[in-house]
C-alpha cells in the first residue's frame, strides 16, 4: 500500500464515523503569538478545547503538516542520526469536541489498525495512564484499561507514568490521560529473545509509538492544579511517516514511499550511495528530511531570514546544506532541484507545493547559494585561527563563533581541526553555547496567571469595523503576566470592543478604555490569541466589574487604514504593470509606513516604479469608494474574483474589500474613500530573496512629512551653493569639478609612488639571499600596492613590508617574490594574519601578496620589528 493510499484510507474510515474531513492548517502560524509553527495537529482547534469558541463539527479528522525543531526526540542536530525522527512530519487526527469519548476512540483506533489496515495483533502494545502519587494525586485511567483489557489481553498493556501517557498542551490548559499504541516491527528472532514489552518507550528504532490517543479531561491552573472540564474532548495524533513504515513492512521511515523518492534523486545530483556509508546516509536523511521542512514553510509564506521563524527555516536548510558539503561534496546549489520530485510525491494532498514550486526553488537556490559562500568565509576564518593557535588549541569562544556567525557545526570544526594536528576546546564551545541558550530563554520568558472570569462571555463581539468608541462596555476576564522584555503587563478580554486585533500584517490597535467615574487606563497593544481578542495594559481599572467606554486611537486608526488601503491598491498596481505573475508574499502595515513584498524577478526600472506610483496615485485621486461584504461564502468571494493570499487559512465565510477593480479577502480596516490617503510615495524597492521583491512605502501625513523635509533639504543645498538659479546644473558642476580633482590627486600620488621607488630600491637590505625591506610609508592601500609590483618586477628575490596609517586605522602589505614563495616556503597571507594580531586586526590574501587591518596604528612599530624576523 503507498503512502498516498494509506493517507486516503485514514481519512475515509473517520469520514464514514461521521467525521469532517477538514485540510490542513498552515505549518506556518501567522496569528497566534505562542507559537512559531504548527507543532501538532490540535493547534488550530485550541480554541475549541481552551472553550473560547464552539465549532461546526463535533466530530473532525484531518492530516497536518507540522515542524519540530525542539522537545523531546525532536532536537534538530539529531535528526537524520536515527530513522524515525523528523523536522517536517504529518499527523494523522481525528477529534472528538464534547462528542464521543475513550471508548470510541480506543475501540476505532484498534478496528483502523488490524481490519483495516491489517496490521498483525500481536506486534501492536498499548500503554495507559499509571496514576501519579504527587501534587496531582492522580487514579489510575481505569476507564480506558478496561476498553482496552476488552480487546488486548492484560500482557500487552503497558502502564505508562506521568512522562509518557499524560498530555499537557503548555505549563496551563488543557491536558488528560493518554493510551499510546505501540508496534514491534523486529523479526521473529529478536521478539522471541526480548519481550517486546520492555523496549515500550525506551527509544529503540523497530518498537516504537505509532497513535496517541488524547483523552482531554482537565485544565492545568497557573498554580499548578487541576481542575475538571466542562466538555471532555479527544485528541488523537499518528504519525503519518511511521505507519508508512510498518505497512510497507521497512525498517526505517526513510525507507517508506514518503522518503525514497527523495533519496533516489539525492543520489542521482551528488552520485552518492544510500546504503553503503553511515555518515554518507545520516547526510542523505538530513537532506531528505530538511528539504520537506524548508519547502513546506516556503509555500506557506515563511521565507528563511535573520529572525523568528525565518531563523529557524534558515537553520534548517543551512544544516542540510553543510551535510551535503562536508559528506556529499557538493560544493554548487542542489537543493532546490529536489522540489519537483517533492511536488510530485505529495502536491496532490497538498496542492500549496504545486502552486508555489518556483518560488520554492528560487528562493532554496539562492539561500544555498549565500550559504555556500559563508562557509568559505568561514573556512578561511577557521584557517586563519589555526594559524593563531601556536599547532595547539582553539579557544571555545573562537569555536562557537564559526557555529554561531558562519553555521559550522562542532563536529565539522573538529575534523578539519583534527586534520591540521590541533584540538578544540570543547569544554569552551559547550559552555558558550548553554549561555547563549541561557540567554534566549530569560529574554523569551513569560509567566501567565489563570484568567479571572467575570462575566458569563458568549463569543467574540468586534464592533471596530464599524466604531471606534464603544459605550457600556464589561471586561469579561482578565490577568497578569510577566516577561522579562515587557515587565508586569495585563490582559483582558472585553464583551465587545472596537480594537482591531494584530493581523494580516495589519498591527493591533492602541487607545483606552475610560470608567463613568473617568478612571483611563491605556491599551498599549491588541492581539488574537486562540480566536479571543486581547488587549493589553499596565494597570487595570480600578473597579473592574464596572462598565466603560473602549476609544481607539482614531488618529493611529486613520493612519493604519490608509497604509492598509494603499498595500491593496499597491498589489494591483504591479499586476498592472509588472504582469499578472505578481502575488503578495507579505506586507506589514504600521501607523508610519507600509512593507510589501511580492513575486517578481528582477529589480524595478525607475519607469516601472514611477509607473506603479502613478497608478496607486490615480486611484486616490479617483476617490474609489470602499465596498465591503461581510460573512461571503468564500467560493462565492473567489468566483467573483477576490485575490487570495497562499499561506492564509480561510474559513467558509470571508469579507471582501473592493475599491474599483482591486477585490481582495481581508480582514484588515481601511479608508471609506481612496481620497482619505492623501497621496502614495515609494520609498524603496529591493530584494528579500530569490524572486521576492520588497517594496516600503508610505502615505497620508508621512508623505506630508516627506515633502516637507525634501523642501527643507532643498532649501539648505541651494543655500550652501549660494541660492543658484539652477541648483541641479550647479551640483552637477561641483561633481565634476570633484571627479578632476580626484583625478589630479592620483596622478599625484602615483607619481610620488614612482619618485619613491628609486629611493626605497636604494635602501634594500639584503639576509640571506633576499633582498628585503620593511618600512612605513605615507601611501594609500592602491598606492602601496603599486609600489610594491613595480618594485618587485625587476626582483626575484624581493620581500617587503609596508605599514601605513590612515584616519587611525592601520594597514600591514606583504610583498614576496613568487620565485621566494616556491623556494622558501614564505607565504605572505600567514604572515599578515600573524603580523595583524599587533595593530589589534587580520586580514589575508595570496601567497606572494596579502594585507592586514587593524584598529591599533601604535602597533606598527612591534609589527615591523616582528616582519624582520621571518627571514631568520
Amino acid at each position: 500500500m503507498n503512502s498516498k493510499e494509506i493517507r486516503k484510507q485514514f481519512l475515509a474510515f473517520f469520514e464514514g464515523k461521521k467525521h469532517k474531513i477538514v485540510p490542513s492548517a498552515p505549518m506556518v502560524i501567522k496569528d497566534d503569538p505562542t507559537l512559531l509553527f504548527t507543532n501538532a495537529g490540535m493547534n488550530q482547534f485550541k480554541e475549541f478545547f481552551l472553550g473560547v469558541n464552539t465549532p461546526k463539527n463535533s466530530r473532525v479528522v484531518d492530516t497536518q503538516k507540522c515542524l519540530r525543531v525542539s522537545g523531546k526526540h525532536n532536537d534538530l542536530e539529531e535528526v537524520g542520526k536515527d530513522t524515525y525522527h523528523h523536522t517536517m512530519f504529518e499527523m494523522l487526527g481525528n477529534w472528538s469536541f464534547g462528542d464521543y469519548f475513550k471508548e470510541e476512540a480506543i475501540t476505532w483506533a484498534w478496528e483502523l489498525l488490524t481490519e483495516v489496515y491489517k496490521i498483525d495483533k500481536d506486534c501492536l502494545y498499548v500503554s495507559v495512564f499509571e496514576g501519579s502519587q504527587d501534587a496531582d494525586r492522580l487514579d489510575k485511567d481505569n476507564e480506558a484499561y478496561a476498553i482496552w483489557n476488552k480487546i488486548v489481553p492484560s500482557d500487552r498493556i503497558i502502564m505508562g507514568n506521568k512522562k509518557d501517557n499524560f498530555w499537557e498542551m503548555g505549563d496551563q490548559g488543557p491536558c488528560g490521560p493518554c493510551s499510546e499504541i505501540h508496534v514491534d516491527i523486529r523479526s521473529a528472532e529478536e521478539k522471541a529473545k526480548v519481550s517486546g514489552a520492555s523496549l515500550v518507550n525506551q527509544d529503540h528504532p523497530l518498537v516504537v509509538e505509532i497513535w496517541n490517543l488524547v483523552f482531554m479531561q482537565y485544565n492545568r491552573k497557573a498554580d499548578g492544579s487541576l481542575e475538571s472540564l466542562p466538555a471532555k474532548h479527544v485528541d488523537t495524533g499518528m504519525g503519518f511517516e511511521r505507519l508508512c513504515m510498518v505497512l510497507q513492512n521497512v525498517k526505517s521511515n526513510y525507507d517508506t514511499d514518503v522518503f525514497t523518492p527523495l533519496i533516489r534523486e539525492i543520489e542521482i545530483i551528488t552520485d552518492a550511495q544510500y546504503g553503503k556509508n553511515e555518515e554518507v546516509d545520516i547526510a542523505i536523511r538530513v537532506i531528505a528530511d530538511h528539504i520537506r521542512a524548508v519547502a513546506f514553510s516556503i509555500a506557506d509564506g515563511q521565507l528563511p531570514s535573520n529572525t523568528g521563524a525565518g531563523y529557524v527555516i534558515r537553520r534548517i536548510l543551512r544544516r542540510a546544506v553543510r551535510y551535503g558539503f562536508t559528506f556529499l561534496n557538493t560544493k554548487e546549489p542542489f537543493m532546490y532541484r529536489l522540489a519537483n520530485v517533492l511536488t510530485q510525491s505529495m502536491g496532490e494532498a497538498f496542492p500549496e507545493l504545486r502552486e508555489q514550486k518556483q518560488l520554492i526553488k528560487n528562493v532554496i537556490k539562492e539561500e544555498e547559494h549565500s550559504f555556500l559562500k559563508t562557509l568559505d568565509q568561514g573556512l578561511s576564518r577557521l584557517s586563519a585561527m589555526m594559524d593563531f593557535s601556536d599547532g595547539l588549541k582553539i579557544e571555545g569562544d573562537k569555536v562557537f563563533e564559526l557555529y554561531d556567525t558562519y553555521g559550522f557545526p562542532l563536529d565539522l570544526t573538529q575534523l578539519i581541526a583534527s586534520e591540521n594536528g590541533i584540538s578544540i576546546d570543547v569544554e569552551g564551545f559547550n559552555k558558550a553555547m548553554q549561555e547563549q541558550k541561557n540567554r534566549s530563554k530569560s529574554a523569551a520568558e513569560i509567566s501567565k496567571d489563570d484568567w479571572i472570569i467575570l462575566h458569563q462571555y458568549n463569543g467574540e463581539n468586534f464592533l471596530g469595523y464599524d466604531q471606534l468608541e464603544v459605550e457600556n462596555v464589561s471586561i469579561i476576564k482578565y490577568r497578569k503576566i510577566e516577561s522579562k522584555k515587557d515587565g508586569t503587563l495585563f490582559q483582558f478580554v472585553l464583551d465587545k470592543t472596537p480594537f482591531y486585533p494584530e493581523g494580516g500584517g495589519q498591527v493591533g490597535d492602541k487607545g483606552y478604555l475610560e470608567s463613568s467615574d473617568g478612571d483611563v487606563v491605556y491599551i498599549i497593544d491588541t492581539k488574537r490569541e486562540n480566536n479571543e481578542i486581547i488587549h493589553f495594559t499596565k494597570n487595570l481599572p480600578k473597579k473592574l466589574e464596572g462598565t466603560f467606554k473602549a476609544v481607539v486611537d482614531s488618529e493611529q486608526r486613520r493612519r493604519t487604514e490608509a497604509n492598509h488601503t494603499a498595500t491593496h491598491l499597491l498589489h494591483q498596481a504591479l499586476r498592472e504593470v509588472l504582469g499578472t505573475h505578481v502575488e503578495q508574499k507579505g506586507s506589514a502595515v504600521h501607523s508610519k509606513y507600509l512593507r510589501f513584498d511580492f513575486s517578481h524577478f528582477s529589480k524595478m526600472t525607475k519607469d516601472e516604479l514611477e509607473a506603479v506610483e502613478s497608478f496607486v496615485n490615480a486611484r486616490i485621486s479617483g476617490h474609489l469608494q470602499l465596498e465591503e461584504h461581510r460573512n461571503v461564502p468564500v467560493k462565492e468571494a473567489l468566483e467573483d474574483g477576490a485575490m487570495a493570499l497562499f499561506g492564509e487559512k480561510y474559513g467558509d465565510a470571508v469579507r471582501t474589500i473592493r475599491f474599483g477593480k482591486s477585490i481582495e479577502l481581508c480582514g484588515g480596516t481601511h479608508v471609506k474613500n481612496t481620497s482619505d490617503i492623501w497621496h502614495f510615495k515609494i520609498r524603496s524597492e529591493g530584494a528579500v530573496a530569490a524572486g521576492i521583491r520588497r517594496i516600503e512605502a508610505i502615505t497620508s501625513d508621512a508623505v506630508k512629512d516627506f515633502y516637507a523635509e525634501s523642501n527643507r533639504s532643498l532649501n539648505e543645498i541651494t543655500g550652501v551653493l549660494g541660492n543658484p538659479q539652477d541648483a541641479v546644473k550647479a551640483v552637477t558642476n561641483l561633481q565634476d569639478e570633484n571627479a578632476e580633482l580626484k583625478k589630479q590627486i592620483a596622478t599625484l600620488l602615483k607619481d610620488k609612488a614612482k619618485n619613491l621607488k628609486g629611493d626605497l630600491q636604494n635602501e634594500l637590505q639584503e639576509k640571506n639571499g633576499v633582498r628585503f625591506l620593511v618600512k612605513k610609508l605615507d601611501l594609500d592601500a592602491a598606492g602601496i600596492k603599486d609600489l610594491s609590483f613595480e618594485m618587485g618586477q625587476n626582483n626575484s628575490d624581493l620581500f617587503l613590508v609596508f605599514a601605513t596609517e590612515k584616519e587611525g586605522k592601520a594597514l600591514l602589505s606583504c610583498y614576496i617574490s613568487k620565485e621566494l614563495v616556491a623556494s622558501k616556503g614564505l607565504n605572505a597571507g600567514s604572515i599578515v594574519r600573524e603580523l595583524g594580531k599587533f595593530i589589534q586586526g587580520g586580514g589575508g590574501g595570496q601567497p606572494f601578496f596579502a594585507t592586514a587591518g587593524g584598529k591599533n596604528p601604535a602597533g606598527i612599530p612591534e609589527a615591523l620589528e616582528k616582519a624582520k624576523g621571518y627571514l631568520g
